[in-house]
């Protein structure tokens, strides 16, 4: 609970209500929970700064997209949008004054959420302090730069509708399908978009590329999704981003849960875990590795990228790829490693992985100032080579692109 929602809850306490022009506390608390599941803050905050202020560039194909200020700040924010004009933007992409949001802002998502949901996330947000922070403008080239073509876009694509209980479902199977599809937008990462940007809906859940990143299928597919996980596998992936034998969050998946997900309750957690291991499988994509019970790197010859591994990683991960002092640490089961493209992998060992709150067990440096290219590609293929399916796929060449994407 925050501050704001606390002082509130102490007001009710010693006056019997709530004070003139606040929300009542349980609507802060839904709120707040509901932005928690739209992974609100992540989008709309720029490291350093404060929370919902926006700024964060998000780059394209076509130019780069920054997110808005959603404090209440009169000036900068959005303290003088009505609840029509809050609820327009989120569910139908329309804001203040008819400006059209682009995708990447996910409305299409979030319109299965109801008016009340959404006005509770608004109630939230006007909770918290305002902060003066100017948007920054977008920089896309023409014609995407022309908002007005959104409505042809939305003419398309885009069905503004609310979610609809399925009745020969269990509640369990509902509650997960709302959180997946609405406030939790998983498919927009996960899913591969047209030349238009729109998702295709053939193809949900088969994986896509976001930031750089492959955002991997997890489509009910046992070979390339996670058709093969239980649902407590896929549970504790959710809620604390990793899994033994199935790897580690990474990139925006990390994020997702640091922000997000493993904020949630243990019983939507599972809800969410049941729905998407009943999605269509999506037979694309990256297989997970070999099943390596005992990998043995001390066999292999003194390689520069054995050294690498030797000096700089085998205090977490062994020479075997097994965690030390955690588990969270091990190698085996990481996709990453079958990952031709070694999107996934190179973004790792270049930035590291870094979390807010959770304990450092979490917590990788990034070598991307430490090592030369042609060192992270001899480690990378190192680890591949051994622990997955690729072997000497990676290059300087290769490195040298991600980091270039990652700056």
């Amino acid at each position: 609970m925050n501050v704001a929602t606390y002082m509130i809850c102490v007001a009710v306490l010693l006056c019997g209500a709530a004070p003139a022009g606040a929300a009542e506390p349980d609507l802060l608390v839904r709120g707040e929970y509901l932005a928690l599941a739209s992974d609100c803050v992540a989008c709309h905050t720029v490291p350093g700064k404060a929370s919902f202020s926006g700024g964060r560039e998000f780059k394209l194909p076509f130019g780069s997209l920054f997110t808005p200020n959603i404090t209440a700040d009169k000036e900068t924010g959005i303290g003088l949008w009505s609840d029509d004009d809050f609820d327009s933007a989120v569910r139908r992409g329309v804001g203040k004054g008819g400006k059209h949001y682009y995708p990447a802002f996910p409305y299409t998502s979030y319109s299965l959420m109801s008016r009340e949901d959404v006005l509770a996330i608004k109630a939230y947000l006007f909770s918290l302090p305002p902060i003066h922070e100017p948007s920054k403008d977008d920089s896309l080239v023409f014609p995407f730069n022309q908002r007005w073509g959104m409505v042809v876009w939305n003419w398309m694509f885009f069905d503004d509708k609310r979610f609809e209980v399925s009745s020969d479902k269990s509640a369990e199977w509902n509650r997960g399908a709302f959180l997946v599809e609405g406030p939790g937008h998983c498919g927009e990462c996960h899913t591969p978009r047209n030349f238009m940007q729109a998702v295709k809906p053939s193809d949900a859940y088969a994986g896509a590329l976001v930031e750089g990143w492959h955002a991997y299928n997890i489509s009910s597919d046992p070979m390339f999704g996670i058709g093969n996980w239980s649902v407590e596998e896929l549970s504790h992936y959710l809620a604390k981003g990793f899994t033994l034998d199935r790897g580690l969050a990474n990139g925006p998946m990390a994020e997702v849960v640091e922000r997000s997900l493993r904020h949630l309750s243990e019983a939507d957690i599972r809800a969410m875990a049941v729905y998407l291991k009943s999605t269509l499988p999506q037979a694309t994509g990256v297989m997970p590795p070999l099943a390596v019970a005992t990998a043995d790197m001390n066999t292999v010859d003194d390689t520069l990228g054995r050294k690498i591994f030797a000096d700089a990683c085998a205090g977490c991960h062994a020479l075997t790829g097994q965690g030390v002092n955690t588990k969270v640490a091990t190698l085996k089961g990481i996709k990453s490693l079958n990952d031709s493209s070694a999107a996934n992998l190179l973004g790792t060992l270049l930035l590291g992985h870094e979390t807010d709150e959770r304990s450092r067990d979490y917590y990788m440096p990034g070598f991307i100032r430490t090592y030369e290219s042609r060192e992270i590609a001899a480690v990378s293929n190192f680890i591949a080579g051994r622990l997955g399916r690729n072997s000497g796929l990676i290059t300087p060449a290769m490195v040298d692109e991600r980091k270039k994407q990652l700056q």
